[in-house]
């Protein structure tokens, strides 16, 4: 069993503090765990500055942060989400042979919830949990296309949030400025789905579209990853009606699921 000591400790703090009523003061949390003052005030300051702890001077104590609240509400849209969306992924990859998955956006980033394999075909960087910019991938512009232009101009304000560390993995043919994207988010719209052409992996293409919830809003995309040189004119064709049919069904699921 691996071994890490301060990452346990930081767990059981956090699963402390989540079984309280009230927040703690360090002295209780330091007699809870068995730990040392010192120790649970450097863990404490570790998890504060993360954001998955929150200090209240008033009372001097400690409780659970807003990181730790996402994380909560990403593992209780994501659960569900998974569970209704992989049945139609798998069709999808039955459908066209190639790969499919399905991610949701996380701030600028794009986060893989479900991957599926198709037999024959290799294994992809788009693995479950895995993090990639959106601007640079198929499911990423699909989303950014479906939210409200204020909020794709909050989250990608200037060219540092495209080019910055969230966005290392970007190529010279994905957006290098706000006017970039903007310009290729009205075409995704205009076209009703997004394209992706070697932005993540040379010589591989993606086609993704987004599903809504009943309010309009996109809670996550379904995308298809294929060979450049393996897919003529009417097999993509072919390929973004598999796509397009796969994130109307979820759509649709998810839009059942909330009534």
């Amino acid at each position: 069993m691996p071994d890490s000591p301060a990452a346990a400790r930081a767990l059981q703090l956090l699963t402390l503090l989540g079984g309280q009523a009230e927040p703690l003061a360090a002295s209780r949390i330091a007699t809870d765990l068995g730990l040392a003052r010192s120790t649970t005030y450097r863990l404490l300051a570790v998890l504060a500055d993360q954001g998955y702890v929150s200090y209240l001077p008033e009372s001097r104590t400690y409780g659970l942060g807003v990181a730790a609240y996402e994380l909560g509400s990403a593992y209780s849209r994501q659960a569900p989400l998974a569970r209704i969306a992989r049945p139609l992924v798998r069709r999808l990859v039955d459908r066209t042979g190639v790969n499919a998955h399905l991610a949701v956006l996380s701030g600028r980033d794009v986060l893989y919830v479900i991957e599926e394999r198709a037999p024959g075909r290799p294994a992809l960087v788009t693995d479950v949990g895995v993090r990639l910019p959106a601007p640079v991938t198929a499911s990423g512009l699909a989303l950014l296309a479906a939210l409200p232009t204020a909020q794709v101009r909050a989250l990608f304000p200037d060219a540092s949030a495209l080019t910055g560390s969230a966005a290392g993995a970007a190529t010279a043919s994905s957006p290098a400025t706000p006017t970039a994207l903007r310009r290729l988010l009205v075409d995704v719209r205009r076209r009703g789905h997004a394209v992706e052409q070697g932005s993540v992996t040379s010589g591989l293409s993606s086609v993704g579209r987004a599903a809504l919830d009943h309010t309009g809003h996109p809670v996550a995309a379904v995308a298809a990853t294929y060979p450049d040189d393996a897919t003529d004119g009417p097999a993509r064709a072919e390929l973004v009606r598999a796509v397009t049919g796969a994130a109307e069904q979820l759509t649709r699921r998810l839009s059942l699921r909330t009534h």
